[in-house]
Formats: C-alpha cells, sequence, structure tokens
C-alpha cells in the first residue's frame, strides 16, 4: 500500500512536470505565454546579417520563437533609415503586435512610437541596436571590446610603420555603429602612427557603400586601411578594393560574416575580419521578450531566464543583455564556419 507521505510526494512530481516544459532540450516555465503575436524587426530586409540573426533555416529569432509557440514575422523596411523601419513598426502594432524585437536605426526617432507601442501594453526588446525606449536590450558584444578589438586588427595588419586609414560606417544615425566608433578613436590614441583621415557612411546598402570606399580610395592615394564595422560595408569595401587592384595595398578589417568574406579572407584583401554569432543574439533577444511579455521576469539588473541550448542569461546594468564576445576568422579558420 501506498503511504500518505508517498502519495504526496508523487502528487509534487505529478505537478512538477506539468508546469516545467522542454525547449531545445533546456526546461522552461510553462507559465510562458503561447500563440503571442512577435514581430521581428530589424533595420532593413535583405542584409545577409539579419538573415542570420533572425530566420528558422539559421536557428535565430524565429526559430526560438516557433520553439516558444509564438506567432513570429520578420517584418521591416528596405533600406536602413527610420523612415524606412517606422512603417513597418507601426503597421505591426496595427496588426495587434504582443511583442517587438527591434535593431533600431537610430536611437530617438523610434522612441514616439515605441513608446506608444508600451504604453498599450506592447513588450519592446532591442537587438544589435539600441533605443532609449525598450525594456531589455540585447548586446552583440561588449561594445567596448568590439570597437577596440577592430583598432587592434587594423594595427597588426598595417604594421609599425603605420599610415592612413579611413571608416565605411553604416547610417550615420545608427546607435550601435557611433558607440562602436567612439571606442575605435579611444584605442587609436595609443597608436599614433595610425591617422584617420575620414568616416563615411554606406548607409548598410550595398552601392553607396561601394561608392564612398571608391570615393576613399581616390581622395586618399597613400590609404593604408579601412575599418567597416558593418557586415554590408565591410563586404562592399572588400570588392572595392579588388575591383580597385589595390589588394595588398588597402588593408582591410572589420565586422563581417565568414561566409561572406572568405574568399576575401583567404586572397589578402581582409586578413582578418570578426564577429559574434548573430543567431544567438536573436534567440536571446526572443527569449527575453516572451518571458519579459508573460511576466516570469522584469527588466530589472539580476533577472535571468533560459535561452533554450544556450542557456541561462541575466538582465545586466540598465536593462542590457552581453551574450558573449567575438570570434577573430582568419585564413587558419574562416572554413570552419557556416553563416
Amino acid at each position: 500500500m501506498t503511504s500518505r507521505l508517498s502519495k504526496r510526494t508523487l502528487i509534487l512530481a505529478v505537478a512538477a512536470l506539468c508546469v516545467v516544459g522542454v525547449v531545445g532540450g533546456v526546461a522552461y516555465a510553462a507559465s510562458l505565454k503561447k500563440g503571442l503575436k512577435v514581430y521581428v524587426i530589424p533595420k532593413n530586409l535583405g542584409n545577409s546579417y539579419f538573415t542570420t540573426a533572425d530566420s528558422v533555416k539559421t536557428g535565430g529569432a524565429l526559430a526560438a520563437l516557433k520553439a516558444l509557440g509564438e506567432t513570429g514575422t520578420e517584418t521591416s523596411g528596405s533600406a536602413a533609415t527610420p523612415a524606412s523601419q517606422l512603417p513597418a513598426i507601426q503597421a505591426a502594432i496595427a496588426k495587434g503586435a504582443n511583442i517587438l524585437i527591434v535593431s533600431a536605426t537610430d536611437p530617438a526617432a523610434l522612441c514616439s512610437t515605441l513608446k506608444a507601442a508600451e504604453a498599450k501594453g506592447v513588450t519592446v526588446v532591442t537587438y544589435d541596436a539600441d533605443t532609449n525606449c525598450r525594456s531589455v536590450y540585447v548586446e552583440n558584444a561588449p561594445a567596448s571590446a568590439i570597437g577596440e578589438s577592430e583598432v587592434v586588427d587594423m594595427a597588426k595588419e598595417i604594421g609599425p610603420a603605420g599610415g592612413q586609414i579611413a571608416i565605411v560606417s553604416a547610417a550615420a544615425s545608427a546607435p550601435n555603429q557611433n558607440v562602436w566608433i567612439g571606442y575605435m578613436k579611444t584605442e587609436l590614441k595609443k597608436y599614433p602612427k595610425l591617422d584617420l583621415v575620414s568616416t563615411v557612411y554606406g548607409n548598410d546598402d550595398p552601392t553607396t557603400a561601394t561608392q564612398v570606399t571608391q570615393g576613399l580610395l581616390q581622395k586618399y592615394p597613400h590609404l593604408k586601411g579601412i575599418i567597416s564595422p558593418t557586415t554590408v560595408g565591410v563586404l562592399a569595401a572588400a570588392q572595392a578594393i579588388d575591383a580597385a587592384h589595390d589588394i595588398g595595398k588597402v588593408l582591410l578589417t572589420g565586422l563581417g560574416t565568414p561566409l561572406e568574406m572568405k574568399a576575401y579572407i583567404e586572397n589578402g584583401t581582409s586578413p582578418d575580419i570578426i564577429l559574434w554569432d548573430p543567431a544567438r543574439t536573436g534567440t536571446i533577444a526572443a527569449y527575453a521578450a516572451v518571458n519579459l511579455a508573460s511576466k516570469t521576469i522584469t527588466d530589472a539588473t539580476g533577472q535571468s531566464f533560459t535561452a533554450g541550448s544556450y542557456g541561462k542569461e541575466t538582465i545586466g546594468p540598465m536593462g542590457t543583455i552581453d551574450p558573449g564576445g567575438t570570434t577573430t576568422f582568419t585564413k587558419a579558420n574562416v572554413g570552419q564556419f557556416n553563416f
């Protein structure tokens, strides 16, 4: 005969199973809401970086939302500008969004719309690039490390003689770009022989990024290096350097995906580039957003949640989540990556 104690233990065990589920092999609280309408809104569509960060195929944000039982939709404009991105945000709100996961094209220009959404109970989480109006921001890696490492890599590529360098950024208003460039300029003080002669903006548009890179090569015939802290810009810069037959004369580093940059790393145009895992950033943003909307966590420092197979994540100061560091891609390892 089963004792009262063992019956009680059995009941408690069954109850525990009823309130815990498994996503990607990791337990999570079943109190997470299901069927939430979630809109993932990158800076722009057609950008390979965000394809990796967002899509089901790459295991990004939409894959995480699907595993959690939510309705996930990726939407944005075609250009990485507030004017292009805002209509997509507004349309998502009009369609009854419960959650907005946004990579901001501008730190302030989106705020009136996002604040109005929050006032209606919509959860707003940012990833990749932050705003002044959200609950939580999932950064790619520590901003200081991103900016500093690009300068360190550039200095190694050019060598002790130094020379003129330039930056090919995304949009002038892009918050993540400006933060990274700020850290680059601080780090450059350690390298007095590196002379930053210009910062130009390709607006995360391949044609524009190519044109501004061509302009740099023409204006500065003694240019020794280019740093491009944007995946669109670094690819366009590599292509422009190759087309101008400046391989080895003008060296390139920045933020790039290994698949897109593999040929340019191997031919010496860009001896190395750095990046984090974009799919990880997107996935963590999805889990953070669903937990916030389900009220299993708040945006307070120290709150934690499980982000699928990535495990426990903790909210830091100012509602920021740091998912990890960067990887440097060189000839020795670039073939090992498939994003």
